[in-house]
């Protein structure tokens, strides 16, 4: 009877395993990401952008995890950001820069509730060759960052999908997530009749104290397949 029961336990115990791992291997980012996010993982919005929209913008977040002891000394240093799309079979770069973004303070709780920001305060430092979120100071907002350079006109031709590529380095308790926008045109503001189409998000970057390249695409490679994607007149 003793060792019948002790095989139910052990089968139990298993079940119970192997299900705690089936768990985690859908949800690769586990409890490293705070709940309020909306997107936890990266993805690539399955939907093309309209026709007739003619214009781009790469664009990041970064925010204090508020559960790591010493959060509030976090900072997301950004040496560079760049955008290129591909159209033709050619990658074309549309915005490169080096040391300055532009963004808001947007509303953490909920996430994004209403457009409503405060400005994004910047600080630099390698002779201003790098600019500086402080994270750890606004804990309570959503530090949303764009490029420095204006929204350009995409080149015409047939659009494969744009990448966006952040060179950044991550202090302990900070995250951060790049992604990008396709616009109605390079002039357009935002507006609730739809003049943006978000293309999707990267997974979200952790602390390191090495520099890294924070990436986002939707490119799909030639080997998964292909997407309808619009030719721009």
């Amino acid at each position: 009877m003793l060792l019948q029961l002790s095989s139910t336990i052990l089968v139990f115990a298993l079940l119970i395993s192997a299900g705690s791992q089936t768990a985690r291997s859908k949800d690769p980012a586990g409890s490293r990401i705070p709940s309020e996010v909306k997107f936890p993982t990266g993805y690539v919005n399955p939907a093309p952008p309209p026709p007739d929209f003619k214009s781009a913008l790469l664009w990041g977040i970064a925010i204090a995890d508020t559960r790591i002891s010493g959060y509030e000394s976090a900072v997301v240093e950004i040496a560079s950001t760049q955008l290129s799309c591909r159209v033709d079979g050619k990658d074309i770069v549309l915005n490169d820069d080096g040391g300055n973004v532009r963004g808001g303070l947007y509303q953490r709780y909920p996430w994004f509730a209403t457009d409503q920001h405060e400005p994004l305060p910047l600080a630099y430092s390698d002779g201003r060759n790098t600019v500086v979120l402080r994270v750890g100071r606004r804990t309570d907002r959503v530090w949303h960052f764009w490029s420095a350079s204006p929204r350009t006109t995409l080149p015409s031709g047939k659009l494969e999908g744009c990448t966006v590529i952040a060179r950044v380095r991550i202090s302990h308790g900070a995250l951060l997530q790049m992604g990008m926008d396709y616009w109605r045109s390079s002039t357009i503001q935002y507006g609730p009749g739809g003049n943006n189409h978000e293309a999707g998000a990267s997974d979200w970057y952790f602390p390191s104290p090495e520099w890294q390249e924070a990436v986002f695409t939707d490119i799909v490679p030639h080997d998964q397949g292909s997407v309808d994607t619009p030719k721009l007149p």
